[in-house]
């Protein structure tokens, strides 16, 4: 005798690992899909890395390449972690998607996990394709890669952290001007393309604080000079993930 068919409703939410996947996914193919986020994470580092490496218009240690590399994938880490995260998030904020997020069966921390996941998969692409260009143009890292591994994630975090800070309490405008405004002064204050040799003593011993110079130059130590863990941009990283990360828990806004 054949056993009759149930064909009563099962509802349940998916496996949280499998929901988070599934936002990471629709988290990178929104930023893939946004032309000025691209542009952000994408083209403007590899416009830098090319247009500083080829034209002498600084003065830098060794050669241009090696120079200039490693402060452009710390310029990529930036843009995506902190920039574009901070500006997509406080447009969320604005339009009630966080909060609507937040109320599905993906919980907030799992949003958070998912968020995280996606500025992961970015850099991967970003570092490949930035890679690759410097390669093209002579670049021959050197170094332990798994010692600028441990740099990206740490910067990732300290840039994330300042990133759902700033998001979680500006206005979605005001996050939209300061993130771009706090770009800029990164780019032109943390080593990136101009030496910190060229800074004034005083202001170099404060912008060696910043989590854009500690990540930089500790790119610069392990992939252009082959040093060792560079212990000291390390710290300064972590107590910036941890000042960060510590001050969104407690602030942050979902509405």
């Amino acid at each position: 005798m054949t056993a009759a068919l149930d064909f009563t409703p099962s509802p349940g939410a998916a496996p949280l690992p499998r929901m988070v996947l599934a936002q990471a996914g629709a988290e990178v193919r929104s930023v893939l899909r946004n032309g000025e986020q691209l542009l952000l994470t994408l083209i403007i580092p590899i416009l830098v890395l090319v247009g500083f490496s080829a034209v002498p218009l600084l003065e830098v240690p060794g050669r241009r390449v090696d120079f200039v590399a490693p402060g452009v994938l710390a310029l990529a880490i930036m843009s995506t972690a902190f920039t574009g995260q901070a500006i997509g998030t406080g447009f969320e904020r604005r339009y009630g998607v966080l909060k609507r997020l937040g109320a599905t069966p993906l919980s907030r921390t799992g949003l958070m996990l998912a968020k995280t996941l996606a500025v992961i998969a970015v850099e991967v692409l970003q570092i490949a394709v930035i890679a690759a260009v410097a390669l093209g143009m002579g670049w021959r890292p050197q170094g332990n890669p798994l010692w600028a591994a441990l740099l990206v994630l740490a910067g990732t975090a300290a840039f994330s952290g300042l990133a759902l800070l700033m998001a979680g309490t500006l206005r979605a405008e005001a996050t939209l001007a300061a993130a771009n405004l706090v770009y800029l002064v990164l780019l032109g204050l943390g080593g990136v393309v101009v030496p910190l040799t060229s800074f004034p003593h005083g202001l170099r011993t404060v912008v060696e604080l910043l989590p854009i110079t500690a990540l930089t130059g500790g790119l610069r130590e392990v992939l252009a000079h082959g040093s060792g863990l560079p212990v000291r941009d390390l710290l300064v990283l972590l107590a910036w993930a941890a000042l960060t990360l510590g001050l969104a828990s407690r602030v942050f806004r979902w509405e």
